[in-house]
This record gives C-alpha cells, structure tokens and sequence, in this order.
C-alpha cells in the first residue's frame, strides 16, 4: 500500500466518525438515536419487513429488529400485517414517525448546506465519482458486487 493510499484509508475512517457523531447530535436534537433514523428513512417510503430493511441498510436483522421494536414502542412506528408473509410484519411510520423524520431530516439538510458551503459542487462530484469507484473495487474484492 502507498503512502498517498493508506492516508485515504485513514481519511476515509476518519471523516466516518466525524460524519456519524454530527448525525447522533443531529438525531439527538429529534429525540432520535442515528439508528432509529436510519431505520425511519428506510421505511418511511414503502413498507418493508426487517430482513428487508437490514438489506438496504448493511446491518444484522436482529440490529434492526431491536430497533424497530423501539420505534414501535416509542410510536413512531407500527408493525403491519404482511400478505406476502404471515410471519414477517411490515414496518409502517406513523404520523409521529413521518413528523419527527422531517425535522431530523431538514436539520440534517441545514447543516449539510452549512457544512458543505465552502466546497464547490465540483469537488463533490468528483469525491463521490472516486468514493463510488472504490466502493465498486471493494464489492468486486468481496464478491458482492450489486449488494449494497
């Protein structure tokens, strides 16, 4: 590995961790942890079942089993019957559910515009092209190319 290679790697990581503590305070200001946003967004355009939603998101079941129980019990969601699968309910928002997706979602676009202000649209794209392509080498790598 190159020098230039391993500092991406390191880069990478770290802006992760900067990225995935500013969504827990930006979660945290809703009332919500980062997973229960995530797993609120996920659902919140169709209905899915657990394992589906663990699919879309790259997480174990039962991580986001825990977490949708919480949802239901906290109201922002509820568990619908399934007719594809009379053991696999589908997890539906609820109006309190949908309220509080907004505004965490609307928070979090703020501070993308604030956090992002400085950066042309330009060094986005090209990030994300690159970011995009190594992802691509890592599915290629794992064997999962399609997957994520």
């Amino acid at each position: 590995m190159t020098d230039e290679t391993a500092l991406l790697v390191a880069d990478v990581f770290e802006a992760a961790g900067a990225l995935r503590r500013l969504g827990e305070r930006t979660a945290d200001a809703e009332g919500l942890t980062q997973a229960r946003w995530q797993v609120l967004s996920v659902a919140s355009e169709d209905p899915l079942t657990v394992p589906q939603a663990a699919r879309r998101l790259g997480v174990s079941r039962q991580n986001v089993q825990r977490v949708a129980n919480d949802l239901v019990e906290l109201e922002f969601a509820a568990f619908a019957p399934n007719p594809d699968h009379r053991s696999s309910p589908l997890l539906t928002l609820t109006s309190r559910g949908r309220e509080s997706l907004a505004r965490v979602t609307a928070r979090a676009a703020a501070l993308h515009a604030a956090l992002f202000a400085d950066i042309s649209d330009e060094e986005i794209r090209s990030t994300r092209a690159s970011l995009r392509r190594l992802l691509a080498e890592l599915d290629r790598h794992e064997g999962t190319a399609g997957q994520r």
